[in-house]
């Protein structure tokens, strides 16, 4: 697949061959959804806890007493049917982690970038460099490229300082190096953008499939 490559002006410079074996992979839907579940969540805590009516401090005495007071059948007050008393079912701390196979990551990651390849919602810019972190300069350059509608996704093969400081305070706009790029990421924001040495990068990390007993940090 041929792409045309944008310089930070909008202008095509040139064009480039993207691997078929990362940019044009038919969209497994159901591998997509299974890791976009996955990642999210991976990403919870699962801090939240309730007292039950045993945690309760004070009295585990019945209130009074069972028969002829004109009142409800009561027990302690951690009963949950009181203020202040214990919660009947409630949360505990626990692990809401799952586990995807390296091979399902990989397909997920090739399916949704050849879905925006696809759908001409990837741009290659010839590179992306700034002198200093300045807004209207990313502003300027969103405008040249035509993505201007807010949402878009920057990836870069090295973290920019320059280029971090000045998107991060444009709503809709987020960078990332190449090597972090994840499923939700990609499905969140309409446009991605990548600089050549970040497909390249892409295509390296993720253009074959992983040998067996390897190990890659990155995925």
């Amino acid at each position: 697949m041929k792409v045309p490559v944008y310089s930070m002006a909008g202008e095509v410079v040139k064009h480039i061959e993207l691997s078929d074996a990362v940019f044009a992979v038919p969209f497994n839907q159901a591998v997509v959804h299974q890791a976009m579940v996955g990642q999210l969540a991976n990403a919870r805590q699962g801090t939240a806890s309730t007292k039950t009516r045993g945690e309760v401090s004070g009295s585990h005495q019945k209130l009074f007493r069972q028969k002829h007071t004109g009142q409800a059948r009561a027990g302690s007050r951690g009963s949950p049917l009181r203020r202040g008393g214990g919660v009947a079912f409630g949360p505990k701390p626990r692990s809401y982690r799952q586990e995807l196979p390296k091979k399902m990551r990989r397909l997920a990651l090739r399916s949704v970038l050849s879905a925006k390849a696809g759908d001409k919602e990837l741009m290659v810019l010839e590179k992306l460099e700034l002198d200093d972190p300045k807004t209207k300069e990313m502003v300027k350059i969103l405008a040249a490229l035509g993505v201007d509608n807010g949402s878009a996704l920057i990836a870069t093969s090295q973290p920019e300082e320059n280029v971090a400081k000045s998107a991060r305070n444009l709503a809709g706009v987020k960078t990332i190096p190449a090597r972090l790029l994840n499923v939700v990421d990609l499905l969140s924001y309409k446009m991605l953008l990548m600089t050549e040495a970040a497909v390249r990068q892409v295509e390296q990390l993720w253009g074959k499939e992983l040998v067996r007993g390897q190990s890659n940090a990155s995925l």
